[in-house]
């Protein structure tokens, strides 16, 4: 009886010991955690919608966010981008400045613009996904995004919001 007393001690023991190695945070854990990534998926869709036309993100955070084209008219007629620009910079201006700049089809995004952009995703047909990773700004406030495909920004946007 002593015997198996001592036997489920010493089971429970190791048991006890098992859960606790589990739960005990592994490497640098708690830096992993401070470095994690915020993530937004944002479809885009046949109507020129994006699902989601605001988020928020803490200032400096490691910001991902992939673009779904949930549609079916093809590329050519209906592909979707997502274009996160700098503060100060509307979506509006910048698709008109875009459009100015022969956005087009294929190529919904000159690079001339690019000194305006945070980060942007590629043009995505149907069924087609595309993730951007990058540093949320220091700056809070409102950062608008935009699809620069010809006559989405009408629209396609949102505001990224920097607390």
């Amino acid at each position: 009886m002593k015997l198996l007393s001592s036997l489920a001690l010493f089971v429970t023991l190791g048991l006890s010991c098992a859960v606790a190695k589990d739960k005990a945070p592994k490497g640098n854990e708690s830096a992993d955690k401070d470095k994690a990534s915020q993530e937004v998926v944002i479809s885009g869709n046949d109507t020129m919608q994006f699902d989601v036309k605001n988020f928020e993100v803490k200032a400096g955070s490691k910001v991902k966010v992939t673009l779904k084209n949930v549609g079916k008219i093809p590329k050519i007629a209906m592909g979707h981008n997502l274009v996160v620009l700098k503060k100060g910079i509307t979506a509006v201006a910048f698709g008109q400045k875009a459009l100015g700049a022969g956005a087009n089809a294929t190529n919904a995004l000159p690079e001339s613009l690019k000194g305006d952009v945070i980060a942007a995703t590629k043009l995505l047909g149907p069924a087609e996904s595309d993730s951007i990773e990058f540093t949320a700004p220091k700056e809070p406030g409102s950062y608008e995004y935009v699809c620069t495909f010809p006559g989405h920004f009408a629209l396609m946007r949102g505001t990224m919001t920097v607390k």
